[in-house]
């Protein structure tokens, strides 16, 4: 958990109305009583118990995170029966190994890679997916240096936001941070086309309807010393998408969208267009919420 993130300081009234306000600077600050965990209040819903997870994990992926091929290949090597597993020829579709298993592709030890976590601060126009054209601005090309593994991004992060996002070749965290039941905690710097109204600003915590589904902001704050067209929200969901789809239902455009915290991770000194891998206890904490 990030430093600062504990504690309940008292909330700001704006002078100009008493829309709530959050401080700017690091981002423990952005909301007033914000936690970078999972702090329960009115608006919380009760989650449901995570899937657990039996530390085996398909064949084809295990290949495929071994860097050797793709997974939709490793299914045509593995029916052609060219991959043993302890010494059994396995042609299954869907067969699991355990990490204690000795896979082989014809007759070559496949080694099973080192976790790795990078997290990113990205820059607006930058795509989160690899490209081989290299015109093309995507994060691979900030992180090229920074694992010989090959990562993914966790989740989905628009060409045209920016802040955080993490890889990994950790297929468990990926399953974990994007399954629904575990509303991983990001927080938001909101910049709007124009400024928000303290009625609007309320109703993004009480929750709306789009396209037939309900949206709700854990919290929602105005940015402090700025104008009302910043605002900082925070929301408990996988999905980056949310508070674009809120703020646009209530007649706003959003100008520029930063993730400034992602599952208790912070940006505090991660410059913008720069990466660093997480801490053992960063990722025991991950692993342990």
């Amino acid at each position: 958990m990030s430093k600062g993130s504990e504690g309940n300081p008292k909330k700001k009234e704006n002078r100009r109305g008493g829309g709530k306000k959050y401080a700017g600077g690091t981002p423990q600050k952005y909301l007033s009583g914000a936690k970078a965990g999972y702090s329960k209040n009115k608006n919380s819903v009760q989650r449901e118990a995570l899937p657990k997870f039996d530390g085996t994990i398909r064949l084809n992926k295990y290949i495929a995170n071994a860097g050797y091929c793709s997974r939709r290949e490793a299914d045509t090597l593995i029916a052609s029966g060219v991959v043993t597993v302890n010494g059994e020829v396995i042609t299954e579709m869907g067969y699991k190994v355990k990490p204690t298993d000795q896979v082989r592709f014809d007759g070559e030890v496949v080694k099973s890679e080192k976790k790795r976590y990078v997290l990113v601060n990205k820059p607006v126009d930058f795509s989160i997916k690899f490209d081989q054209d290299p015109t093309k601005k995507t994060v691979y090309q900030l992180i090229k240096n920074a694992c010989k593994e090959q990562v993914f991004p966790v989740g989905k992060l628009d060409r045209s936001a920016c802040g955080l996002i993490l890889y990994t070749n950790d297929t468990d965290m990926d399953i974990k941070l994007t399954h629904p039941k575990f509303r991983v905690s990001q927080l938001f710097h909101v910049h709007l086309d124009k400024e928000m109204t303290p009625e609007d600003l309320e109703k993004l915590t009480k929750g709306m309807y789009v396209d037939d589904k309900m949206f709700s902001a854990e919290e929602a704050s105005f940015v402090n010393g700025r104008g009302r067209d910043e605002i900082g929200v925070r929301v408990y969901s996988h999905k980056s998408n949310i508070v674009k789809l809120m703020v646009g239902k209530l007649g706003y455009k959003i100008v520029k969208l930063d993730r400034v915290e992602f599952a208790g991770l912070t940006k505090i000194d991660l410059p913008r267009g720069k990466y660093r891998l997480l801490t053992e206890k960063e990722v025991g904490f991950l692993k342990m919420s």
